[in-house]
């Protein structure tokens, strides 16, 4: 059946198109004729029997189909009018039913026919489509991020939430098809005029020239079959303009609008009594029939006193109270830690950034954050929380905000109509200048269409919705530490059990606890060492954790255990690892000057040490920078933690890993030794 379904449609479409050329003999029209008229009204009667729009959503492409089936009608009904004097015996039947006794009375009745379909029906849905199409448009938006705010919140999941956009979406089409089908029907009665026209015209002139009938008879037998061709098709555009405005101005409720009809009108009694008591006092305007009024007002009287009138209940209200019910009071602890909740990332958008998060609008920054997620994953092994992403209209236009843990971390701008070019020959170029938000360097904010001159002066030019992502994704990577927490790390021993249940079963509880494992993860990743390998990782914690428990410890076994696979990322494309090394006499008296604190192992160097130090670092590391290396500060592994320690302190963009830790596989190449002087290249 659904095959032959599928065949029948096109084959439908294409018979209509074929009518339009291929003269029909009068027995297959009157077939087809009332078939239009039957199809119309089923199409009424549907109408009227949603409960949304979307219910019918196939009514746009319908409502087309039909407009061609009743004009290629128009168009055989109207070469049998002209060609043979003779329509059919619908039409024929329609017209002295219109007529009657009288062709003036006939013709005035059949124009007033036109002008209501026309003026009123047509022209009132168009217009309601029209605004309707506008309007879910503009609140497509608004839609969109409350669908994501409920997403972020945890009120619905991604299914959920993939539904409603769909709904959202759907809806937005429907309405769009729906102003464009409205421009058929409309026009549709314009042709339908227009027909109306030359077959009076067209038939008085070929019944008087052609057929030598005498004039008044000429317009007799064509106004006849004009109007009963006029009315064949106006009785079907008509109900199809009926329903397309029942459509278009349906508002989705729980019943058909036979059912909701009845239930509004009728729930209350005193409009009912009134109107009732209203037409039984016409009666006694002098010279007005009483009877006709007197009937109207009894039935409706009597149909007030029988009616139960349902009380108004507000159901929002009982939603509200019910919820207060359940809520705890404003002052409870309850109430309190759920506004002291913060969420672990955020990000904030002015009012004119909405359309970078709205899809409708060519929006794809969510679809890039929730990738970065995955990207963040994939790199660090952290699963960062869910990225809660709100509009805050007290922001400054085009600024946005990241804030991490309820503190803001990063802020940065992204104007509307623009790109970011980064480059250093942009003054010739029309643009706001300013700095790259991750790396500094220096950029301009030019209009996109100058997009191709900015790339042919060299600069490399980034999307504002790149610009975002890749700002957050360095604020996520340097605080990957701190995203990571208790649960996190449990979700994270989980995920381990799974596979290797042994591995967690040895590590946890029995040697360490969760809140210890979790400072060793965030350790590693405060060195930006990744934790995706956590197999290896718990098996060199649960053999170091049996002889000491200390943390430096237990973070230099899990780092000897990853071996290369630190100094990876590091390595350039072609198989190269840039270091510096320490002069052996300067390392071994950094060797003898480390301590332990509460803090781990520290270096307890004096200024002037500590100076050449840094100062031997930073020139090498400045200089390496300037030509686009990477390099990293390789030294013993019974150095590392406590050098690694102060590097973060003073000079973060420097790697510490130790021998153990470089890669088998890349070419070494020095970029300089520090001595406790200065740095030799």
């Amino acid at each position: 059946m659904k095959g032959l379904t599928k065949v029948a449609v096109p084959v439908g479409v294409v018979s209509i198109v074929l009518m339009l050329v291929v003269p029909l003999p009068a027995a297959v029209l009157d077939l087809l004729l009332g078939l239009n008229i039957t199809v119309s009204l089923l199409i009424l009667l549907v109408a009227m029997q949603i409960r949304k729009p979307l219910d019918f959503a196939v009514f746009p492409s319908l409502l087309l189909v039909a407009t061609l089936f009743r004009l290629s009608l128009n168009v055989s009904s109207t070469r049998l009018v002209l060609s043979d004097g003779y329509a059919g015996k619908v039409i024929e039947a329609f017209g002295h039913f219109v007529i009657g006794g009288s062709l003036i009375v006939g013709l005035v009745i059949f124009v007033i026919l036109t002008i209501v379909q026309f003026v009123v029906i047509t022209n009132g849905a168009g217009r309601v489509a029209e605004v309707g199409a506008r309007f879910t448009l503009d609140a497509m938006p608004g839609k969109q991020m409350a669908i994501d705010a409920d997403l972020n919140a945890g009120l619905i999941n991604e299914a959920q939430a993939r539904r409603r956009r769909h709904e959202v979406t759907a809806e937005a089409d429907f309405y769009g098809s729906m102003d464009g089908a409205s421009k058929f029907v409309k026009g549709d009665a314009i042709a339908g005029i227009i027909v109306t026209l030359v077959n009076l015209i067209g038939g008085f002139a070929i019944g008087v020239m052609q057929k030598g009938m005498a004039p008044a008879e000429s317009v007799s037998t064509y106004s006849l079959l004009t109007v009963g061709d006029g009315l064949v098709s106006m009785i079907p555009a008509l109900l199809l303009s009926t329903a397309t405005g029942i459509i278009v101005t349906r508002s989705a409720t729980e019943g058909d609008m036979g059912s909701d009809l009845i239930a509004q009108l009728g729930r209350f009694k005193q409009p009912i009594r009134i109107a009732g008591g209203a037409a039984i006092a016409l009666c006694l305007i002098p010279g007005l029939p009483k009877l006709p009024f007197l009937v109207i007002g009894s039935i409706f009287l009597v149909a007030a006193s029988r009616m139960t009138e349902t009380p108004d209940v507000d159901e929002e209200a009982e939603a509200a109270a019910a919820a207060a019910e359940n809520e705890p009071q404003p002052d409870s602890p309850e109430a309190i830690a759920e506004k002291m909740r913060v969420d672990p990332l955020e990000l904030e958008v002015a009012f004119d950034l909405v359309d970078l998060v709205d899809p409708a609008r060519g929006g794809d920054l969510l679809d890039r954050v929730k990738a970065l997620r995955r990207k963040v994953a994939m790199d660090t092994g952290l699963l960062i929380p869910l990225v809660r992403t709100r509009d805050n209209l007290d922001l400054p236009g085009s600024q946005y905000v990241i804030w991490l843990n309820g503190v803001p971390a990063a802020k940065g701008i992204s104007p509307a109509g623009t790109i970011l070019a980064i480059g250093d020959n942009l003054d010739g170029i029309p643009g706001k200048a300013t700095r790259e938000p991750v790396f500094g360097l220096a950029a301009k904010w030019v209009p996109v269409e100058l997009q191709r001159q900015a790339e042919m002066a060299g600069a490399t030019v980034v999307d504002r919705s790149s610009v975002i992502t890749t700002h957050l994704a360095e604020v996520v990577r340097q605080n990957a530490a701190d995203l990571l927490g208790r649960e996190d790390v449990r979700l994270l021993v989980e995920m381990v059990r799974r596979t290797h249940p042994v591995v967690v079963e040895e590590l946890t509880p029995a040697l360490l606890t969760l809140g210890e494992v979790q400072r060793v993860l965030h350790a590693l990743l405060e060195e930006g060492v990744s934790i995706r390998d956590l197999v290896r990782i718990f098996e060199a914690l649960s053999v170091r954790a049996k002889s000491s428990t200390e943390l430096d410890a237990l973070v230099e076994a899990a780092r000897a255990a990853l071996g290369s696979a630190i100094s990876h990322p590091y390595v350039t494309p072609d198989e190269r690892l840039h270091v510096l090394t320490l002069e052996p006499g300067f390392e071994q008296r950094l060797l003898e000057s480390i301590r332990q604190s509460d803090a781990g192992l520290v270096l307890a160097l004096d200024a002037a040490g500590i100076d050449a130090l840094v100062n031997g670092c930073s020139g090498v590391l400045e200089e390496a920078e300037r030509s686009g290396l990477s390099p990293v500060l390789v030294c013993s592994p019974q150095v590392r933690a406590a050098l690694a320690r102060l590097m973060r302190q003073v000079l973060p963009r420097l790697p510490v890993i130790s021998y153990a830790e470089v890669s088998r596989t890349a070419q070494i190449e020095s970029l300089g030794v520090v001595s406790g002087a200065v740095a030799i290249r």
